[in-house]
């Protein structure tokens, strides 16, 4: 287990290096459009929370599925998005709904972020945005991250990001990963078609659980 946690830690450090890089330079993606209902979804083959191989088709295959693309893994967004997921699952599963979350870190830190907030569905993991350029997922404009904060922090420096990255790393919830990923959710029926495509506009975007369920009755009819 000790040993475990040492990989972990290594992962987080790396992962910090790589959010401060990123968060310097800004997005460097456009924001991109999301796949429309209609579109086929990709497939995608990754190595899920528990380290084994998984196909992203595998969980339309005897119902709808809701996949959802992540924000990173220090990101509060994720957190309550984590939250209202717990809430709501009894309702995603009473319309047929087979969750499934696409995010951004390895197996070991999925494995340790599904267990601290309690994520009740796998996590398929895409270190290299695979999946979440297939589908359309890219980058949020600086506005749409940093609208909450003080104008200093448009500039998003290093210095800044600095200072954020220790600040939450004292809270236990270090930045990692891409502070610029934007974020979406699909239902898929079983033919691998998107029946929904729900693109944020900003962070805490949170989509109606109705509109999933809605969606998810209708793939099913």
């Amino acid at each position: 287990m000790d040993q475990a946690f040492d990989v972990s830690d290594d992962l987080t450090a790396a992962a910090e290096a790589e959010w401060l890089q990123k968060w310097t330079i800004g997005p460097n993606e456009p924001l991109g459009a999301v796949l429309p209902p209609g579109s086929e979804a990709p497939n995608f083959t990754a190595r899920d929370d528990e380290g084994a191989h998984a196909e992203l088709q595998d969980f339309w295959e005897d119902g709808p599925a809701l996949v959802m693309f992540w924000r990173h893994f220090g990101c509060g967004c994720g957190i309550e998005r984590a939250e209202r997921l717990n809430a709501e699952i009894d309702a995603y599963r009473e319309a047929g709904l087979t969750p499934v979350i696409i995010a951004q870190g390895e197996p070991t830190r999925a494995a340790v972020y599904r267990a601290k907030y309690n994520i009740p569905c796998p996590i398929m993991c895409d270190p290299d945005h695979v999946a979440y350029r297939a589908f359309g997922v890219g980058q949020w404009a600086v506005e749409q991250v940093l609208f909450d904060t003080e104008p200093e922090w448009w500039s998003h420096s290093l210095e800044i990001g600095t200072q954020f990255q220790e600040k939450r790393r004292g809270q236990g919830r270090p930045m990692v990963d891409d502070p610029w990923r934007s974020t979406a959710e699909f239902v898929i029926d079983t033919d691998g078609v998107i029946r929904l495509a729900y693109a944020y506009q900003y962070c805490e975007d949170y989509p109606d659980p109705r509109v999933l369920t809605t969606a998810a009755h209708l793939a099913s009819q």
